[in-house]
C-alpha cells in the first residue's frame, strides 16, 4: 500500500507522532488485539481522535468507522512509510557512557538500526568492544562509512568536537546526523540533523516541576 504523500510533505508535528502511533499498534498486536482504535491512539499521543485520523490520511491509512484500524495493516504502512522495514546501519562518535548507553540500547533493533561501529579518541577506548561494536580511532572515520555505505551518523562527543566530527562524517558520506552534543551544526543543505538537547529537556521538565511546586505552595498559604 502506497503511501499519499512523500514523507518530507508530512507536517514534522504529524511525522512527530506517527512513532507513538507505531508503538501503540504493536503494543496491541502483541495483546492480542487485531484491531485498534483511535481513541486508543489519540491517548497515547495526547492528542484527540480527529487529530489522529487526520494525521494517518496523510500516509493514505483510513479506519472503519466504529470499528477501528486493522493492527497489522497500521504497523505495515508506518514502517513502510517510517522507513523502518529496512534495515539501516549507523555508526557513532564519542564512546563515553552516553555512546556507550546508546549502542547497547536493544529498542533501536524494533526500528531496524545497528550501530556497527564507534569511534573515539581516547587510545584506552579504541580497540575494545562495547554492546558488539568496535571502537575505532576517530581517525579512520573518514574511510568506513564512505566504504560501507552508511548513511546515519550519530554524535555524542562534547560541544567542542562536534563540528569537526560533522564535518568528518559529511565527507565519508553520510547523510543524516543524530547529535547529542549540545551544539549547532553547520552542514549542507542535502544533509538532516536531528538534535537531541539533553539539557533544554531537562530545563524544560525542571520548570513544569517548579510551577507545580509554587503552585502546592500558593494553596498551602491560600486562606481557608
Amino acid at each position: 500500500m502506497a503511501s499519499s504523500l512523500p514523507i518530507d510533505d508530512i507536517p514534522k508535528a504529524a511525522l512527530d507522532r506517527l512513532p507513538v502511533y507505531l508503538r501503540c499498534a504493536v503494543r496491541n498486536l502483541r495483546q492480542g488485539a487485531l484491531l485498534v482504535s483511535s481513541e486508543a491512539l489519540a491517548e497515547a499521543a495526547g492528542v484527540n481522535s480527529s487529530q489522529v485520523r487526520k494525521d494517518l490520511r496523510y500516509i493514505h491509512h483510513v479506519g472503519t468507522p466504529g470499528v477501528g484500524y486493522d493492527v497489522r495493516a497500521l504497523i505495515y504502512q508506518l514502517e513502510d512509510v517510517l522507513g523502518l522495514a529496512k534495515a539501516k546501519e549507523a555508526v557513532l562518535v564519542g564512546a563515553g557512557n552516553l555512546g556507550s548507553a546508546l549502542v547497547q540500547y536493544p529498542g533501536f533493533q524494533r526500528y531496524g538500526l545497528k550501530i556497527v561501529a564507534l569511534f573515539d579518541s581516547d587510545p584506552s577506548k579504541v580497540g575494545t568492544v562495547i554492546g558488539g561494536a568496535p571502537v575505532l580511532p576517530v581517525g579512520k572515520l573518514r574511510d568506513l562509512p564512505l566504504r560501507m555505505g552508511i548513511r546515519l551518523g550519530i554524535i555524542c562527543t562534547p560541544a567542542e568536537a562536534a563540528q569537526e566530527v560533522a564535518d568528518a562524517m559529511i565527507e565519508a558520506g553520510i547523510k543524516a546526523i543524530w547529535n547529542f552534543a549540545p551544539a549547532d551544526l553547520n552542514v549542507p543543505p542535502d544533509v538532516r540533523v536531528q538534535n537531541e538537547d539533553l539539557a533544554a529537556h531537562l530545563a524544560t521538565l525542571s520548570y513544569h516541576l517548579a510551577r507545580e511546586e509554587r503552585q502546592d505552595t500558593q494553596d498551602v498559604d491560600a486562606p481557608a
